[in-house]
Parts: C-alpha cells; sequence; structure tokens
C-alpha cells in the first residue's frame, strides 16, 4: 500500500513538471499573447486658437429702477399692463388726489388776493397815502402764496408716477384702489437693449484687457447662441480682497432675449491668434510627475508580425478651450494618441483602434441632458 502511494504521488510529480515546463516555454515563446485593448485615436492636428480670457459674469440692465411713489396716496388709475414697453414720462399710476386739487384752489385764490392788494396798494402809494413798508409787505406775501401754490403743485404732480425713462415693465401686483405708502414698490423699470455684462478678472490678466476688445457671452437659456460686445469700462480699483478688477461690458440685446440677473459665461479676445496643437481632455493623464497621453507605434510582437502598440510620452499641456487641450511639447503633428481608454495601457501593450464612439472635443461645448 505504501509503495502504490509513493507511486501514485511520484507519477503525479513527473506530470506536474512536464505540464510547467510546456506552459513556461509557450510563455517564453510568446506562444499566449495578452489579448490587444480597445481604444479610440485620433490625430494630433493644428488648430487656430483665438486667446480669450473667460469668467463668469452677471447681466445688469443699462438703467434699471423699482418704480415707487414718494408721496401716501390711494391708487384711482393703473395705465400700463404687466411686461408693457413704455417710453420715458409715460404715465404709470394715478393716485387720488381731489383734496389736493381743492386745496390747490384755496391757495391760487389768495395769491390772487394777494395780487390785487399789492397792486392797489401800489397805487396808494404812488398817491403818498400809505408807506413803502405795507407795499413791501404786500410783496412778500404774495411771494409766499405763489409758493405754497407751486408746493401744492408738486405735490400734485408727485401723485401722478411716470416712467423715469424708456424701457419694459415687469409684473405689478399694485391694484385700483389699493392705497400706496412712500417707497412702495409699484413696478420694475429695465432698459435692456443695450445691456451690461459684468464680470471679474484677476489681476494677473488686467494687460490683456482694454476698452473697445470684442467679448463673447454665452446664456444656458439659449444653448448654441452666442451673443457678442465689446468692453466698455474697467474698474478703477482692484478689490483688495480677491484682488480682481470688475470689468463692463456693452451686449447689443436688439430681440431682448438677455435679461438682468441672467449669469452668461464671458470670453474676451485678448491677442492675435495663434496654431496649437489640439487634443480632447480625456486623452490626458495628470500624475504628480507630469502629465502623460499615449501615442500607437507600429511595431513587431514575439513572432516578428506588425502590431499596433502602445507608447507612453510626456507632454506640456496649454491652454484649454471648451474640451480641448493646446499641446505645446511632446507630441508632434498628425502623431496617432489615445484619446480614451488609456487607463488599461502600459507601454507596449497591443492596440486595437474603435473610433464608433469618440470622446467630446467641441472647442464650445454645451451641456448635453437628455
Amino acid at each position: 500500500m505504501i509503495i502504490m502511494i509513493l507511486g501514485v504521488i511520484l507519477l503525479v510529480a513527473v506530470i506536474g513538471s512536464v505540464v510547467v515546463r510546456s506552459i513556461m516555454k509557450q510563455i517564453a515563446q510568446g506562444a499566449v499573447p495578452p489579448p490587444p485593448v480597445v481604444v479610440t485615436a485620433m490625430p494630433a492636428a493644428l488648430q487656430q486658437w483665438q486667446p480669450q480670457l473667460n469668467a463668469v459674469g452677471s447681466l445688469r440692465a443699462v438703467r434699471g429702477v423699482d418704480v415707487t411713489t414718494e408721496i401716501a396716496g390711494l391708487v384711482r388709475e393703473i395705465r400700463f399692463k404687466s411686461g408693457d414697453e413704455v417710453r420715458a414720462d409715460a404715465v404709470l399710476i394715478q393716485l387720488n388726489a381731489d383734496s389736493d386739487l381743492a386745496q390747490l384752489a384755496a391757495l391760487k385764490a389768495a395769491a390772487d388776493l394777494a395780487k390785487t392788494t399789492l397792486t392797489r396798494d401800489q397805487a396808494q402809494l404812488a398817491a403818498e397815502a400809505i408807506s413803502q413798508a405795507q407795499v413791501d409787505s404786500d410783496e412778500a406775501d404774495l411771494k409766499s402764496k405763489r409758493a405754497q401754490v407751486a408746493s401744492q403743485q408738486a405735490s400734485i404732480d408727485k401723485k401722478t408716477i411716470r416712467a423715469p425713462f424708456a424701457g419694459r415693465l415687469g409684473i405689478t401686483i399694485v391694484n385700483p384702489g389699493q392705497y400706496l405708502n412712500p417707497g412702495d414698490k409699484v413696478v420694475t423699470l429695465q432698459t435692456i437693449d443695450p445691456i451690461f455684462v459684468d464680470f471679474n478678472l484677476p489681476q494677473q490678466q488686467i494687460g490683456g484687457v482694454s476698452v473697445g476688445q470684442r467679448v463673447t457671452v454665452l446664456s444656458d437659456a439659449y444653448l448654441g447662441q452666442t451673443f457678442s460686445g465689446r468692453v466698455t469700462a474697467i474698474d478703477a480699483k482692484v478689490d483688495s480682497a480677491t484682488r480682481n478688477v470688475q470689468v463692463e461690458a456693452t451686449i447689443p440685446n436688439p430681440k431682448k432675449l438677455l435679461l438682468p440677473g441672467m449669469f452668461g459665461r464671458a470670453a474676451v479676445d485678448s491677442g492675435e491668434q495663434k496654431s496649437y496643437l489640439t487634443l480632447p481632455q480625456t486623452a490626458i493623464t495628470y500624475n504628480p510627475y507630469g502629465a502623460t497621453v499615449f501615442i500607437t507605434a507600429d511595431k513587431k510582437d514575439a513572432k516578428g508580425n506588425p502590431q499596433l502598440q502602445a507608447q507612453q510620452v510626456f507632454i506640456t499641456p496649454g491652454p484649454t478651450r471648451g474640451d480641448q487641450v493646446a499641446i505645446l511639447k511632446g507630441v508632434s503633428e498628425g502623431a496617432m494618441v489615445v484619446t480614451s481608454g488609456q487607463l488599461k495601457l502600459k507601454n507596449g501593450a497591443p492596440l486595437h483602434i474603435d473610433n464608433s464612439v469618440q470622446p467630446l472635443n467641441d472647442q464650445n461645448p454645451t451641456p448635453q441632458e437628455q
């Protein structure tokens, strides 16, 4: 029994040794090559880039105000509809002014009486029937009465609320018969053609901005549509907390699509166009020791057959634009660069290129929502 067991163990050891030697020999001869890694790739191509300074800004009306009432009163008449376009000095709200008009009439009557008294006393002064002091008192009284008339007329005028400038009205919640206190909001009025966009740039970029430079604005409210304008003002100081400077640009808005309060991405053209080798951002792997990409290389496998292999190279990335990155050093024009799937690669790994689905490579990307 012991001899039989020892014979079986010896037989298993011999068979295992033969199998292991066979596998090692096949591996050494390359008989079991690793399968190719499926990736996407594209050639590095030169593109014209317009250097830009990018920032997120807010849209602001050229002129905007919440129309309010200066004095209290009861709303008698509303002469506009929410959303109307109005001209300057158009009547918006008429407050009740009946008692003010009656008081104005009384003050005018008093002023007329004071004028009549002054005329009569001047005639008596000419006849030396009264003193000059009486005439002077009459003149002062007439001026006082006229001043009271002017003051009352001004109060009545304030009960007619007018548009201070031309623009578009917002939505009002004021109704006839409502009592308004001083300072109560009646409606908002905004002049939105043209419209301002305010944005901040770091102090390092101030030298690249000047009045008159072209500005392009993108808004998420209108995907794929750009709005162009010019820089019209640069703030006179830098914010000491953020070290940013505020820039104002004016954007024509004839269709009045842009509204105050929206945010937009502003891009200021800075300098002349440049040529850069560009790649999608997905092609670059950033590591603590640098940025790398994988390029494809035509080589031979262990059996001498032609094979497409991956070769990792260090690069120097430059400015970015949307989904694209400029490559300053490390890749030559026309080199085939792996754009996705590189996380599975190492130097010398065999490749299979399948570009049926390519990563995004848009200089002006827009949100993709389904």
